[in-house]
């Protein structure tokens, strides 16, 4: 099995508290795919509502990137500080005022105020993110299974069903402003939901007597920033993907428009399916050997996607892409939070190194798409996954403790 046994002050909960812990940490990793999709699928309007270039729809876009960088910054010393259940309410609530926010400029044309909000909800986001990982390798701790990946997978069922509600939204021609401030409340409603059955964060970690000194930031050290690297190249083949797949089917194989978006959602479907399944794999064979087939899974993908003659060998290369994509980020999170003592610090430096892979990938991508193709200029997902894999080591499981030790 993947994960370690629970430890003895986590035994003492009891099985439907251990399982209503899950339950929540499943909804809370729902409402920021929730929210993050209500974004995504207006944009179209809201670029027409600003009447803004696509130059400029690209600097709003960033906007959430920034933001999320800079929460996540300061995540690892906020969570150890509050805790993980009270930061998730409070970045919640500010994604969601940040959100609503969004919805106010967009109809008002206001095109700083959109990119304000949008910082907002990045801040808001990532700073949750880092608490809601940490909540989850705990309850992981508690069942003593890896299930991270499902909570990630939970992630991509909201933005399913805020994709889902957008079209809704914007097939009843619903203003931007209503729709945003409605998913807002339901966000902050199923924050306070959620966070009610969650333990502490800090089931299984082991007492230390307290400094008299001033309390100072961990020290990333080099099995932090290998987990770091792990994490970044799942991140970057994800936000290519996310960015760029559609693309480069229409640019790179001649496809229609549709054809392209219809093989975006083959791979976020085999994605979403890795992480479902994945936790069988996990628990048999463990997290070092399934990430490096899963990277491996990755790089035949890759291949077939930029090399392959045919269209249709090009989708069976997403969604080898999309399987060998699930697994490494959360399985870093997981790997992070080894060490509950240490859990909040080190998850948010490992978030960080792979929050910073969506900041700079999509320009990165785009600029030497523009200069070489975009299919040529998926060899940089090859060689960061290539990278990812040979250095996959790093998530590996704690040694287990003797119990007659």
């Amino acid at each position: 099995m993947s994960v370690s046994s629970p430890p003895a002050a986590v035994q003492e909960l009891s099985r439907r508290q251990v399982v209503d812990w899950r339950n929540a940490v499943f909804l809370m990793f729902a409402l920021p795919g929730i929210a993050f999709a209500t974004w995504a699928s207006r944009i179209p309007a809201v670029r027409d509502s600003l009447g803004a270039s696509t130059n400029e729809v690209g600097v709003i876009i960033s906007g959430m990137a920034i933001g999320s960088v800079i929460g996540l910054l300061a995540s690892g010393r906020i969570v150890a500080r509050f805790g993980a259940r009270p930061t998730m309410v409070v970045m919640m609530i500010l994604a969601a005022v940040g959100l609503t926010v969004t919805g106010i400029g967009a109809t008002a044309g206001a095109f700083w105020v959109v990119f304000a909000g949008l910082a907002v909800v990045g801040a808001g986001s990532g700073i949750c993110d880092v608490a809601m990982n940490v909540s989850g390798a705990a309850n992981e701790r508690a069942l003593g299974r890896a299930i991270m990946p499902i909570f990630h997978a939970f992630f991509s069922f909201g933005t399913m069903i805020g994709a889902g509600l957008g079209v809704v939204a914007e097939a009843l021609d619903v203003p931007v402003a209503l729709h945003f401030g409605v998913i807002a409340a339901v966000a902050v409603v199923g924050v306070l939901i959620a966070v009610r059955p969650m333990q502490s964060e800090q089931f299984g970690a082991e007492q230390e007597p307290k400094s008299s000194g001033p309390r100072r930031g961990l020290r990333i050290d080099l099995p932090t920033l290998l987990i770091g690297l792990v994490v970044l190249a799942a991140a970057f083949s994800e936000g290519t993907a996310n960015d760029w797949l559609a693309l480069a089917m229409v640019d790179g194989h001649d496809v229609t428009k549709e054809t392209g978006a219809i093989v975006f959602g083959v791979f976020l479907t085999a994605m979403t399916l890795g992480r479902l399944l994945g936790v069988r794999a996990l628990d048999k064979w463990g997290r070092v050997p399934v990430v490096r087939v899963s990277f491996a899974l990755a790089v035949l993908g890759l291949l077939a996607v930029i090399f392959a003659p045919d269209p249709v060998l090009a989708t069976v290369g997403a969604v080898a892409w999309g399987l060998g994509s699930a697994l490494g980020f959360p399985v870093g999170m997981s790997a992070a939070a080894d060490d509950p003592a240490k859990a909040a610090t080190r998850v948010g430096a490992v978030a960080t190194v792979g929050y910073f892979a969506f900041l700079v990938g999509p320009p990165v991508i785009g600029f030497l798409g523009e200069q070489l193709g975009i299919l040529t200029a998926l060899l940089v997902v090859l060689v960061l996954v290539t990278v990812g894999g040979l250095v996959s080591s790093a998530v590996r499981e704690p040694r287990r403790q003797d119990p007659a030790a």
